[in-house]
């Protein structure tokens, strides 16, 4: 087989490995790569990349904090394949969810990210109490816990992988501010 037969072969490979859905979340972790594509599968990773950009689409990583080494980095890491554009500000989609639900997540997100990405459990249900329904801010939160866009660790709450990935935060945050400040000049 030519070596071009070969590149090509293994960024199909890859692309099958990050779109088919084999686990709970969605992507491979980077070992899964390294096994299957061989130990320069960064490479094929990255080729990928720039022809499913022509789609809209692209290639995220997000790490786990806790590793010592580049290698281990990218063993650990989640790749997966999400919409070029940020969720937040396009038209990306809804998260498969219903505004009010993605309401509580931005929400969340929120109050989350200028406390470093992490807080109390209880303490974010009791703010997302006063603006939604008891039952809507358990069901969200374990729902978000689930599909991996906050993270529960000893009755905390993290920042997720997913959230990582797909939301832009800084956006998030930019929207929020700026409706706040255009109602009180409206107001004033």
């Amino acid at each position: 087989m030519s070596e071009e037969a070969e590149v090509s072969r293994k960024i199909g490979k890859a692309f099958q490995m990050l779109v088919l859905q084999k686990h709970r979340y969605p992507g491979v972790k980077g070992w899964e790569l390294r096994k299957v594509l061989g130990k320069d599968y960064t490479k094929y990773i990255d080729i990928l990349n720039i022809e499913i950009e022509k789609l809209g689409l692209t290639i995220k990583s997000v790490f786990e904090e806790e590793e010592r080494s580049e290698i281990e980095k990218l063993d650990s890491a989640r790749f997966f394949v999400v919409f070029k554009d940020s969720l937040v500000g396009s038209e990306a989609g809804t998260l498969g969810l219903r505004i009010d639900d993605i309401a509580v997540l931005a929400t969340s997100i929120a109050f989350m990210v200028p406390r470093q990405g992490k807080v109390r459990r209880k303490d974010l249900e009791q703010m997302l109490r006063e603006k939604f329904p008891k039952w809507k801010v358990q069901l969200n939160l374990d729902r978000f816990i689930r599909r991996g866009y906050l993270l529960e660790k000893d009755d905390m709450l993290y920042i997720g992988w997913r959230t990582k990935a797909e939301v832009d935060q800084k956006t998030l945050l930019n929207l929020i501010l700026s409706e706040g400040t255009s109602s009180k000049e409206s107001k004033g």
